[in-house]
């Protein structure tokens, strides 16, 4: 008797590819953006200080870089995973990535992590644009966009059972319906013989002995 509860669970662990694939590219796009924004955004003068294209500071790399490219790698996974459990962990860790865009700035300094820095603006709605693209509004996003991946990864929909339904019954060979089951080769007069089950074993019925007539 073949055991099927290990390829049932394997089977309940798949998922189509395209249940996360919306949220995980704009994941990916939001978490490339706040990696590369405090190095380029000095070039459109949009920036924090040290307003200076590419240039790296401490506070940059924990609070900026470090967060973003969690982002990307939880965004890939779920944009290209086809197992749940591996979704799931791409959107949780999408969602500590946009959680630390919000908070991270308020443990910086006691964990002493560096700053941000200031924002380069003249008006103050130009400062609450570089707060939100930047930080605040930039994670919350994020967090946003995961959490609702991971909500829609966390229930099994008929669509679910139905993709691991096909993917079982491509997986799984099928028996031989075609009436030939049992039967030997043709014998020398060209008919079938069927093989017989004798009390000790199987006998062929091939083997019979042909009387003379």
């Amino acid at each position: 008797m073949v055991d099927t509860s290990g390829r049932s669970r394997r089977g309940a662990m798949q998922i189509p590819r395209s249940r996360g694939a919306v949220s995980g590219l704009l994941i990916v796009a939001l978490g490339v953006w706040g990696a590369l924004a405090p190095f380029v955004g000095p070039l459109f003068d949009f920036a924090f200080t040290p307003d200076r294209p590419w240039a790296w500071t401490q506070g940059r790399g924990w609070l900026e870089v470090l967060p973003g490219l969690v982002a990307v790698f939880g965004g890939l996974l779920l944009f290209v995973s086809r197992n749940r459990a591996t979704a799931m962990l791409g959107g949780w860790l999408a969602v500590a990535a946009g959680a630390w865009f919000v908070v991270g700035r308020a443990v910086a300094g006691p964990l002493g992590l560096g700053g941000a820095g200031q924002p380069v603006a003249d008006s103050e709605t130009k400062q609450v644009w570089l707060e939100l693209t930047y930080f605040s509004g930039l994670g919350a996003l994020i967090v946003f966009l995961a959490a609702l991946a991971v909500g829609r990864l966390s229930v099994r929909t008929a669509r679910d059972i139905a993709y691991r339904e096909a993917r079982v019954d491509t997986a799984e060979p099928h028996p031989v319906t075609d009436g030939t089951a049992g039967w030997n080769q043709p014998d020398a007069a060209g008919e079938p013989t069927r093989r017989r089950h004798g009390l000790f074993g199987r006998r062929r019925g091939s083997d019979r002995t042909t009387l003379p007539v």
